[in-house]
């Protein structure tokens, strides 16, 4: 009887505090003009608008409440961005106040309390991560000692394609894909492939992946005040299981790397070798007159964001690509025509035949555009700032819809359409510099912009457009009934990078077998 009672009371409790804070929060709302907001629901506010694919569902809000939209996640405060004018004025005109992602219970306690270099807030520590990455990690020089990786790898892609062609195989595109991007990244961070089975790489991908999609988990604790402390979800367990065995294994790895390290300073070898990505990490993390120290922590968790972010969002986006090429022929004969004239039937394209090929430019643009692979840019105001007329409160968490931006009708004429022309017609070119994808023109932001925009575009604008290229020139593809360029659906699935809803799979039929033989 006396725990009904304590039960009765703290339903009661948290009944009355909950109608104190509404009261609270309409009185103050009387008082500041806050953006246009759709009728909230008591505890979960605006959770039942919001649907498995969130980009789609803030896009409907969008069209009915206009371009800075005020929701609540639960008891969580936030504004949605929807137009270029909009985001532009928040994530430039008012950068500084949007410069920290939003804390998460889940990616915090995975990435070691925020350790890493995606998610800790913008301070002197981000800064030399970011100036790490830019000018080391991800660097020009650096990619371009990692070219012969790139190269091999994608061969070795075509090589199983052709197999694939010759025994008349299904090829499912979009897991070939990432299973290439998964080499790729595995080779520059610890210099072992993905693809061998024994290989601790494989290990490494398979426990990152579990990461993320423990990370992007809803977590009750991060929306609803009163759920704070309590794991009504069961996802302790499972966060530490999961970070123990990435923290032992990374250990592991790190140790082998060290030990490598002092035999090749013992016999003299030191500079034989190009350095992988963990190389790099540890030798900023041994350097006593180094800018700012490193952690292990650090270490891992930047491993994870590089694992995390780098192996499925090049790979969907090259996916996506071929998918709008089967249903658009045109556009793929085309492509194939200035691949054909520019590079030949001779030997394989490169990444520096990419300069020369504009048309293959503008599909990998006009795709950027329809299917980016980080469909919403996420931040939280560190103060109270008035964005169009509006007063956005501290700690609220902003949403800039990216994949509403490529959608505005004020900007694309025909926005649905795939239609890479729109890039390369005299008016375009002479409207938009040929619209560079860096954050520059805020219709088009795939890889964010300013300061907290993705440090590994020059990696993704590298592999996707070769890729792309490599496939176009030495294969027709089949898909469905078996015809060349029949249709591909386009519906997309829930996620955080933007995945197709059914993986593509195709026939592939070899077009130029020479130069895969090469």
């Amino acid at each position: 009887m006396a725990d009904m009672q304590d039960y009765a009371i703290q339903i009661l409790t948290f009944l009355a505090s909950f109608f104190f804070i509404l009261i609270i929060f309409v009185k103050c709302r009387n008082k500041v003009r806050l953006p246009p907001s759709p009728r909230a629901l008591p505890i979960i506010g605006h959770m039942h608008l919001l649907g498995p694919i969130p980009h789609q569902a803030f896009h409907k809000l969008s069209i009915r409440y206009g371009p800075l939209v005020y929701f609540f996640i639960g008891s969580k405060p936030c504004v949605l961005a929807s137009t270029p004018e909009m985001a532009k004025e928040i994530l430039k005109n008012n950068e500084s106040n949007f410069m920290n992602r939003p804390k998460v219970a889940n990616l915090d306690y995975l990435t070691y309390g925020s350790a890493d270099f995606a998610t800790i807030p913008y301070g002197p520590h981000w800064k030399f991560m970011k100036k790490l990455c830019m000018t080391e990690l991800l660097g020009s020089r650096t990619l371009d000692q990692f070219l012969p990786i790139r190269q091999e790898e994608t061969k070795r892609f075509l090589k199983l394609v052709l197999k694939k062609a010759e025994a008349k195989e299904a090829v499912n595109v979009g897991g070939e894909l990432m299973r290439l991007t998964n080499n790729i990244i595995s080779r520059m961070l610890l210099r072992t492939r993905c693809s061998d089975k024994k290989d601790e790489a494989d290990e490494v991908r398979k426990l990152v992946k579990e990461l993320n999609e423990l990370g992007a988990k809803f977590n009750l604790s991060d929306t609803i005040w009163f759920c704070k402390n309590f794991d009504l979800q069961g996802f302790e367990k499972r966060l530490k299981d999961a970070r123990d065995r990435y923290n032992n294994m990374m250990e592991r790895i790190m140790k082998e790397h060290e030990d490598a390290r002092k035999k090749k300073k013992e016999v003299g070898e030191e500079g034989d070798t190009v350095k992988d990505l963990l190389d790099l990490l540890l030798d900023i993390y041994e350097d006593e007159n180094a800018e700012r120290r490193l952690t292990r922590e650090n270490i891992k968790a930047f491993i994870m964001n590089i694992f995390g972010a780098g192996t499925d969002t090049s790979s969907i986006t090259v996916e996506w690509g071929l998918a709008e090429l089967i249903n658009h022929p045109h556009v793929m004969e085309k492509a194939k025509l200035e691949i054909d004239s520019v590079v030949g039937k001779t030997r394989l394209v490169q990444e520096s035949d990419i300069p020369n090929l504009p048309y293959l430019q503008a599909i990998v643009k006009e795709i950027l555009r329809l299917h980016p692979t980080g469909p919403l840019i996420v931040r939280e105001s560190s103060e109270d700032c008035v964005i169009a007329g509006y007063t956005i409160p501290a700690k609220t968490r902003l949403f800039v819809n990216v994949w509403s931006l490529g959608r505005d009708p004020n900007y694309w004429e025909n926005p649905l359409e795939f239609r890479p022309q729109r890039f390369t017609s005299e008016e375009w070119c002479a409207k938009s510099n040929m619209l560079d994808v860096r954050g520059q023109y805020f219709h088009l932001l795939p890889f964010g912009t300013g300061r907290r925009s993705c440090p590994g575009a020059s990696l993704a604008l590298q592999f996707v457009p070769t890729t792309l290229a490599a496939m176009i020139q030495c294969f027709e593809w089949k898909v469905g009934d078996g015809e060349i360029n029949g249709t591909v659906d386009m519906e997309e699935g829930p996620g955080l990078t933007l995945p197709r809803a059914h993986s593509l799979v195709c026939f592939p039929v070899a077009r130029l077998r020479p130069i895969l033989s090469i």
